[in-house]
């Protein structure tokens, strides 16, 4: 599972530049399912054919993550970019950057005014990203358009590393797991269902894979594969944030105070007792916050009944993330256990 996690938090994909991780799954389902089909958006459709009587399930996992666009090249040759999906600007200042480029990644850093030539008001407040530049080293505009265009994309530079007690840390876990969760359920499943997994396009700036790969597939049932808020780190109240790293995946009940999903109790139910009945390790979660491709499906066509199963990962929408594989490899064993049972 390191190994799989590690190759796609490696690769880069922001939203509508999935490319890179839609081929990574291609290769690792090659053998495994029986057709593969990528749709007009740009959703990767894995098709697993159950008994022609079966249900039809749906297991959504989007491929984007956050990340920058060029967006102009100044005389200079330093380069002002728009963000693409939900970053926070402190998160950005001074990070190193790979610009997606047709010639290959070009390396640069954020860069800003230093603190020495700011004023004390200045130094007082966050530095917004519409004062940030990114810095590839060019001496003038002319050089800087031979190797970058305006609308390329740009990644954060970290590569993936293990931490201690099986917690690995890396960019794009949200939601690169759930990718990682989706590749290993249908190398393992079995079940008389006929399963779509969809790897979804720009889940982070509207869910929009889901909303049609989920009309076109009009599933009986479909889980949401992604991360949830692990808040077992400083600066976080356990209300606030009650899921933890290493206690198992989280069953999302409610999303966006209920302007995302409410999780529908047939399948609340459904995912429950089968992780009592296995004893998999799991946890429930009501939140606040943002909320998951699963709120496209469910208001699909006359309505799918819908779930979301995620990982607690530490630190999301920043440069780095942290999870325990543990909870990815339980969040496999439960819903593979879950379509033992359809």
């Amino acid at each position: 599972m390191k190994d799989l996690l590690g190759k796609l938090s490696n690769a880069s994909g922001i939203s509508g530049f999935e490319d890179e991780v839609r081929d990574l799954i291609i290769t690792e389902l090659k053998g495994h399912v029986d057709e593969i089909e990528i749709d007009n958006l740009g959703n990767l459709i894995a098709k697993k054919n159950g008994k022609p009587d079966g249900k039809k399930i749906m297991l959504a996992a989007h491929m984007d993550e956050i990340g920058l666009m060029v967006r102009y090249i100044d005389k200079e040759g330093f380069i002002k970019f728009s963000k693409i999906g939900g970053i926070n600007d402190q998160m950005l200042l001074n990070q190193s950057v790979y610009i997606q480029t047709s010639k290959g990644p070009i390396l640069g850093v954020i860069g800003s005014k230093p603190p020495h030539k700011m004023k004390e008001s200045e130094k007082k407040q966050i530095m917004k990203f519409e004062n940030m530049f990114i810095d590839i080293g060019a001496k003038d505009r002319e050089e800087a358009e031979e190797m970058v265009r305006v609308g390329d994309p740009i990644i954060i530079r970290q590569d993936f590393e293990e931490l201690r007690n099986e917690l690995v840390m890396g960019k794009a876990l949200d939601n690169r797991v759930g990718c990682a969760v989706l590749i290993e359920v249908l190398k393992k499943a079995e079940t008389d269902a006929t399963l779509y997994g969809v790897g979804t396009v720009q889940e982070e700036v509207g869910l929009k894979g889901a909303k049609t790969s989920a009309f076109s597939i009009n599933p009986d049932m479909a889980l949401a594969l992604d991360v949830t808020i692990s808040g077992d780190h400083p600066g976080i109240k356990e209300d606030d944030a009650p899921a933890v790293a290493g206690k198992g995946p989280a069953i999302i009940l409610t999303d966006a105070s209920g302007r995302g999903i409410i999780t529908p109790k047939q399948v609340k139910d459904l995912l429950i007792s089968t992780a009592k009945e296995e004893e998999i390790p799991y946890q429930v979660e009501v939140s606040d916050g943002g909320t998951t491709d699963a709120t496209s499906i469910h208001l699909t066509r006359a309505g799918i009944p819908t779930g979301v199963i995620s990982a607690p990962s530490r630190y999301i929408h920043t440069p780095v993330s942290v999870v325990n594989v543990h909870d990815v490899e339980n969040s496999v064993k439960l819903i593979l256990a879950v379509l033992k049972k359809l």
